[in-house]
């Protein structure tokens, strides 16, 4: 090429801005999928999905979102750049939540309705394996070496410890009542189990099984029945654990080392789930009643604004 065109081309190429990030919530009663443009917090599309989209998470690339559409009793693929549903994939009934394997190629899909985990070969599109665990299996979450897999079961009680090579239960650990979301430490040493019923989150020692702390809330005003723990974050530092606190409308600030409460941030009506920007400076709740997603200012600790998506917004996560 000559040197004149490919100065050109350098100069289109840095022309062109780069495409923000995409926030993607899942609406569990309109069926759709909700894609806010990360800069702007304006709605790029709404995607009609199957029944009942709960669960999401991205695949290895980015250009994929994988969705349990719960009442259809699959997984549907959503490509994420034509916004189109191109792969449907088997699961058990009713899946909830999931993982995805640090490698990307397997689903650890949590099957609410038959007590069940499911291990999804994503690229075969079948199932491999069901593990059998306690009473409506919920929360899902795989180690960062991607050995060992977290199911909490919401009526059973129990946070339950799988070896990813064997499918075997290894250890079953006792939290409070139902259990909701298993979020393991960066550097694998603990998994943070929110209770949505008994109030609390248990920090569990992952090599000893055992709980070694446990983290209740105490909100001046508010019911102690309202303070219902279902999503946590953890910062890439691992310094700070933000909690959804459902019908609370909070979302707890702690710190992670002394697992002491900080703060609590008002943010929309039965607040769920939980999302970090690509940087971390972000966080992102789905607001189940309000219908909306709240963001905050992750190092000013200050919601600052509200942002309308589908019904009963449930899951979301953040793509490149």
């Amino acid at each position: 090429m000559p040197y004149a065109l490919m100065v050109l081309a350098t100069v289109l190429l840095l022309a062109v801005p780069a495409r923000a990030e995409q926030i993607l919530v899942s609406n569990e009663k309109d069926n759709t999928i909700t894609v806010l443009d990360g800069e702007s917090l304006k709605t790029i599309k709404t995607v009609p999905v199957g029944a009942r989209p709960r669960g999401i998470v991205l695949s290895k690339d980015g250009k994929s979102l994988y969705i349990c559409a719960s009442d259809a009793d699959h997984i549907e693929v959503l490509d994420l750049a034509t916004y189109e549903v191109k792969r449907v994939l088997p699961s058990g009934p009713d899946p909830e939540l999931f993982t995805l394997s640090p490698d990307g190629k397997l689903l650890y899909v949590s099957n609410e309705n038959d007590n069940m985990v499911s291990v999804l070969n994503i690229a075969e599109g079948r199932i491999d394996t069901e593990i059998p665990v306690g009473v409506e299996p919920e929360g899902m979450g795989v180690s960062p070496d991607g050995k060992v897999l977290v199911n909490t079961s919401e009526t059973t009680s129990m946070a339950h410890f799988i070896d990813t090579t064997t499918h075997e239960v290894i250890a079953n650990v006792l939290v409070d009542s139902r259990p909701r979301i298993a979020e393991w430490t960066r550097d694998g040493s603990k998994v943070w189990v929110s209770s949505e019923v008994g109030g609390s989150v248990a920090i569990i020692d992952a090599a000893q099984h055992k709980v070694i702390q446990k983290i209740r809330f105490d909100i001046p005003g508010v019911p102690k029945e309202s303070i219902q723990p279902v999503g946590v974050a953890l910062t890439e530092d691992g310094k700070t654990a933000f909690v959804a606190l459902g019908p609370a409308n909070r979302v707890a600030v702690v710190d992670a080392q002394s697992y002491k409460v900080e703060k609590y941030l008002l943010v929309g009506q039965r607040v769920w789930h939980l999302a970090f920007s690509g940087d971390g400076k972000k966080l992102y709740t789905t607001n189940g009643v309000s219908n909306d997603v709240s963001v905050i200012d992750v190092p000013d600790l200050k919601v600052t604004k509200s942002v309308p998506v589908g019904q009963a917004p449930w899951g979301v996560v953040v793509a490149p």
